[in-house]
């Protein structure tokens, strides 16, 4: 058996709900490619009563032959009898074969939405089958999974029929954080310094299908050339298979997840409507929500702002590298990508997804800064004034009535503050205060991939200044 990385929150309550005394239904989701099915499987393969992974674009005949043969793997009285013609008696068949099991009942349904074909009546199935029962037992553990989280959450955590609050635990599995990610490269034997590391983060984020893809032997760089810029590269042709197994339609999702890799600041809504040719109504509300949902977009009140409108912000790294580098590109094999590092598209990305990967971990922010236990509230602020304009790239407001107003910058040594950039500091933080008339204390906060090199404008100016080592406790 391989060895499980990180997880560690979610390990522990799978165990949890395990030893429960009572019949639980765990619905697991998070997005394709993030390692759920790894995850059960590795902690409960040994002790499945029953475990079913739902067939990609079959109909119910399929669907009912798959669930026929997987009941046969677990009960060889069912091996050879007739197919089901109905999830309701698919479900009876079920019940009957677990009934002469003894001890905790696992079973485990993958892929859960694909099994809810049109006109299959599949819910309502699972509906009788856990309300009449398992859930009048005290020794079944029923775990769902799927990628579709919107699916996921609105038709089985948020059923509004008899499925309605009877999923006793939902978890969102979601991507590694940078911690994880380093000791999931550890395990790999691939052995980067810190810049290549973050790099490499902001290229693909903390998917552990896509780490799997890459070769210890190699360097980031080269690593990157074969994923994305060779002919036969994973991630060269990952990017329209991921979404159209997320959405239904998924062409209103792409097209705004394009318009919003082309604006570094995000957009409001009425902006993504007009920008995109959607229509402002409830599509696009739910096309936004779903894409919030997965996790590849973010929504929040700039700083000052105390209810909508909200700004929706591109935050999946891969998304954004491919749109930025790969999708209408003609650089092919390998050293493509090291030919972009001297172009100005490639600054502006570094400095995007960097941004990205600070607000991906506010929590070890927080955590460097000593603010763990502090109630606050994470934005940004954009002074739009064409004479004085000013951007603060990661806002932290403390109820202990100090703010923090965090400058990010990725750079490959520790970054040093010039007299210049002084005194562009100095003005960010006059016009901030000015703007916004905030009468709270404002700390000037810098971020950077290896912190800043001593200097007199570093102690005058800077209240804290934190590495990329600091904040991600890496070793």
């Amino acid at each position: 058996m391989q060895k499980l990385v990180g997880r560690v929150l979610e390990i522990e309550r799978l165990n949890e709900l395990y030893g429960s005394k009572k019949s639980e239904f765990v619905a697991l989701y998070g997005r394709r490619r993030v390692g759920k099915t790894y995850l059960v499987n590795q902690l409960f393969h040994s002790k499945y009563a029953f475990q079913l992974t739902g067939l990609s674009d079959s109909g119910l005949d399929l669907q009912l032959k798959n669930f026929q043969a997987a009941l046969a793997r677990f009960d060889e009285d069912y091996l050879g009898k007739p197919p089901k013609t109905s999830w309701f008696d698919a479900f009876q068949s079920l019940i009957s074969s677990l009934e002469k099991k003894k001890g905790r009942k696992v079973i485990f349904i993958d892929e859960l939405p694909w099994l809810d074909t049109p006109r299959s009546n599949f819910l309502p199935a699972l509906e009788h089958f856990w309300n009449a029962w398992a859930a009048l037992r005290d020794d079944v553990l029923l775990i769902v999974c799927g990628s579709a989280t919107s699916w996921m959450i609105q038709q089985l955590i948020n059923h509004r029929g008899g499925l309605h609050n009877r999923v006793t635990a939902r978890l969102h599995l979601k991507p590694f954080k940078l911690r994880e990610t380093a000791e999931f490269l550890r395990y790999k034997n691939a052995n980067y310094d810190l810049y290549q590391l973050v790099q490499l983060y902001m290229a693909i984020g903390g998917i552990p299908y896509y780490l799997e893809q890459l070769r210890a032997e190699e360097s980031v760089a080269q690593n990157i050339d074969r994923l994305f810029f060779s002919d036969q590269g994973i991630l060269r042709t990952e990017f329209y298979n991921l979404y159209r197994s997320l959405f239904g339609s998924f062409e209103r999702h792409l097209d705004i997840i394009k318009l919003l890799a082309s604006k570094k600041s995000g957009l409001f809504r009425k902006e993504i409507a007009a920008q995109s040719k959607l229509s402002n109504g409830g599509s696009l509300t739910r096309t936004l929500q779903e894409l919030e949902q997965c996790g590849f977009i973010r929504s929040y009140l700039p700083f000052g702002v105390k209810k909508s409108p909200k700004i929706f912000q591109l935050t999946d790294f891969y998304s954004l590298f491919y749109l930025r580098f790969v999708a209408d590109s003609r650089a092919k094999g390998p050293g493509s990508w090291l030919v972009q590092i001297d172009r100005p598209a490639y600054r502006s990305w570094c400095g995007l997804a960097f941004e990205n990967v600070c607000w991906y971990h506010t929590d070890e922010i927080k955590e460097a800064l000593g603010i763990s236990g502090v109630y606050t509230e994470i934005s940004t602020w954009r002074n739009r004034d064409k004479k004085n304009g000013a951007q603060i790239d990661l806002v932290i407001d403390r109820r202990d009535r100090i703010i923090n107003l965090c400058e990010i910058k990725y750079a490959e040594d520790a970054y040093t503050i010039t007299k210049d950039y002084a005194e562009k500091l100095k003005n960010k933080e006059r016009t901030f205060k000015a703007a916004t008339k905030t009468k709270r204390t404002t700390a000037l906060t810098f971020i950077s991939t290896y912190g800043l090199k001593p200097n007199a404008y570093q102690r005058d100016l800077v209240r804290a200044s934190l590495s990329a080592r600091q904040i991600f406790k890496l070793e």
